[in-house]
């Protein structure tokens, strides 16, 4: 059986390519099927978590219907009562699988959970914010069948962009107008076009050509300060640039492919290396992860703190917020001391942010702000994101603990 990475090599787009022209079709007339779309995605499916990945195949079978039994249940006792702690409950029913994946690696050394399956966080993460919105009451309307297209939507299924159910459920029940869909395969098929750049091309070089050479030379290079040097740096920057190559290719062939189906899938990079602070480059960088864990945690425990009066100041309430955030952001990528420093530099970097912004703000007189000032921020920012992403690579690890 055929088996494919998402937007992994040539065959998998001729095969996307021939299942979207039926589809495209339609919307150009005006109809959506959501029966053929239900058979591409179920088509898709099975290329992704079929094959050799059956087992996968299977946890992806289990977990789905796990999840719309919490959410569907919740949806439905929702209506009834709001109570606080069968909330939390179900909310941390819905996590387990995801933290049961995330904690094997750490206590089995190395070993990958058998539950574990290709984008399990990002479907964790829409289910939750669904239960979320279903408790805050601006989801009144759940639906077992919308919610199933939500979250085995293939183009996205494996590593986001993070959509919302409201918003795709929009998107899903409407046709778009001719003028605006013709806009959408204009739209869709340059991110597709780009996404071929950035991952085939760009991603490719700093990833399999160069980040590999500068690996060898920075270990033949131990024996200074902290076993640091000039490839080390040259693999900082190398690095930074693979993964965000290959990351925003892939979240455009995602959000390209969506816009064919005519889905506005939201971007998920917007030129995060222009940011001139840290904070602007989370509103730039893998936007939808940044905005869910704005929104369901930051926002969720700033509300908690202020209630419940754990803080006296709200600018405290705030940085604690800010590295309890991004903490869990660290530990969501993994159990290992490289990813948890990972975000607890950038819980630190944010809370710094603030107070530098705080001081420019008030001392507007004394801190110049010009075309240089800006130009010197966005090189700081940007340099200061490569150091965290060689923490976050691993390579440290490497460099510091093989012999």
């Amino acid at each position: 059986m055929l088996s494919f990475e998402p937007y992994g090599n040539p065959t998998y787009f001729a095969l996307l390519g021939v299942a979207m022209i039926p589809l495209m079709i339609g919307l150009l007339y005006g109809k959506r099927s959501r029966l053929y779309e239900t058979l591409i995605s179920i088509f898709f499916l099975v290329l992704t978590f079929g094959g050799p990945k059956w087992t996968q195949g299977i946890a992806l079978i289990i977990y789905i219907l796990y999840e719309v039994a919490l959410t569907w249940g919740y949806a439905v006792y929702r209506k009834q009562k709001n109570s606080g702690p069968v909330f939390y409950l179900l909310v941390i029913l819905a996590i387990l699988p995801l933290t049961i994946v995330k904690v094997t690696p750490a206590v089995e050394n190395g070993q990958a959970s058998l539950i574990g399956f290709l984008g399990i966080s990002y479907l964790t993460f829409r289910a939750v914010q669904t239960m979320m919105e279903t408790r805050d009451g601006t989801l009144k309307d759940y639906q077992v069948m919308t919610f199933l297209q939500f979250m085995l939507f293939f183009p996205t299924i494996s590593s986001g962009p993070i959509d919302r159910y409201r918003r795709f459920e929009h998107d899903y029940r409407t046709v778009p107008s001719r003028e605006k869909y013709l806009g959408m395969i204009q739209k869709g098929i340059r991110y597709i076009f780009v996404g071929f750049l950035y991952k085939f091309l760009l991603a490719y070089y700093f990833g399999t050509i160069l980040m590999p050479k500068l690996q060898v030379m920075a270990m033949h290079s131990r024996g200074g300060f902290m076993d640091l040097s000039w490839p080390v740096l040259g693999y900082m920057y190398a690095y930074s640039a693979d993964l965000f190559f290959d990351f925003a290719g892939y979240s455009l062939f995602a959000v390209g492919t969506s816009y064919l189906m005519g889905i506005e899938t939201p971007m998920n990079f917007k030129q995060p290396w222009r940011s001139p602070n840290i904070k602007d480059f989370w509103n730039r960088w893998h936007i939808t992860l940044s905005f869910w864990f704005r929104d369901f945690i930051y926002m969720r425990l700033v509300f908690w703190f202020m209630k419940h009066r754990i803080f006296k100041s709200p600018r405290t309430t705030a940085n604690v917020t800010y590295i309890i955030n991004m903490l869990v952001m660290g530990f969501w990528h993994g159990v290992t001391w490289y990813y948890i420093t990972y975000g607890l530099f950038h819980g630190v970097a944010l809370v710094v942010n603030d107070a530098w912004l705080r001081y420019k703000k008030k001392h507007r007189a004394s801190v110049p702000h010009n075309g240089f000032t800006q130009i010197f921020a966005i090189f700081l920012t940007a340099n200061l994101v490569c150091f965290s992403f060689l923490i976050f690579s691993g390579f440290l690890n490497t460099l510091w603990f093989t012999k």
